[in-house]
């Protein structure tokens, strides 16, 4: 897994559609930036690593498909997941042919699109199975649920996905600023102590030391 889990690019030029993403998917507890031009969002690409690029095929100044080959070309092997309202059957093969992962039709549901990010993210982490289980925590993107010994641990958003941030990868440590990206989107105001009112919240809720700090490094959760 990248070491900045769970950004997405949306890359989508309806400002409705990707309002209405956007505010589901960070309610999720996602980082999401959005591009709304196809030449804009293949230079961002070229500059920063995403965990899943959300592709619209019709965009100014570069097709959707232009951006995808290009991504491919460059051997970035982000998973891409499609949303078009493109629906004729030759023109989702050609979006799978140049590399798209997967392939959603407009209008779509937003709870499907959740679940299938979910699924891309996972095989782009290498786990086939959705539910995250280490040293006595239990962790259900899906249901958005954390139990602690088989006990409910009610977390809020940003403390979900700081966890699931840090179990994703037990043993490394994530800097605070590298926890920040995940959590936060382009123009979205940083609080200077939020990573660490998150860990606080967390160790309250899982146990002391639940998350081991390297101080001056970053945190990681124990192997």
């Amino acid at each position: 897994m990248p070491t900045k889990p769970m950004r997405v690019l949306l890359i989508e030029d309806d400002r409705m559609i990707a309002e209405g993403v956007r505010t589901a998917l960070r309610q999720e507890g996602y980082a999401v930036d959005w591009l709304a031009d196809g030449r804009d969002a293949d230079t961002s690409l070229r500059a920063t690593r995403f965990d899943c690029i959300l592709l619209d095929l019709g965009l100014p100044r570069m097709d959707g498909l232009q951006v995808l080959r290009a991504l491919r070309g460059r051997g970035d092997d982000t998973p891409v997941l499609i949303l078009t309202a493109r629906d004729a059957v030759p023109e989702r093969v050609a979006g799978l042919d140049a590399g798209a992962d997967d392939y959603l039709i407009k209008p779509f549901d937003l709870d499907e699109l959740s679940a299938r990010l979910r699924s891309l993210l996972r095989r782009g982490a290498g786990r086939a199975e959705p539910v995250i289980e280490h040293r006595g925590i239990r962790m259900d993107p899906a249901t958005r649920e954390v139990r602690l010994q088989d006990r409910p641990v009610r977390l809020s958003a940003r403390e979900f996905a700081v966890l699931e941030a840090l179990l994703r990868r037990p043993g490394t440590v994530l800097s605070r600023a590298q926890l920040e990206e995940h959590l936060y989107g382009w123009g979205e105001e940083v609080e200077s102590n939020a990573v660490e009112v998150y860990i606080h919240g967390l160790r309250r809720k899982l146990g002391s030391d639940s998350i081991r700090t390297l101080r001056g490094v970053g945190y990681s959760v124990p192997t």
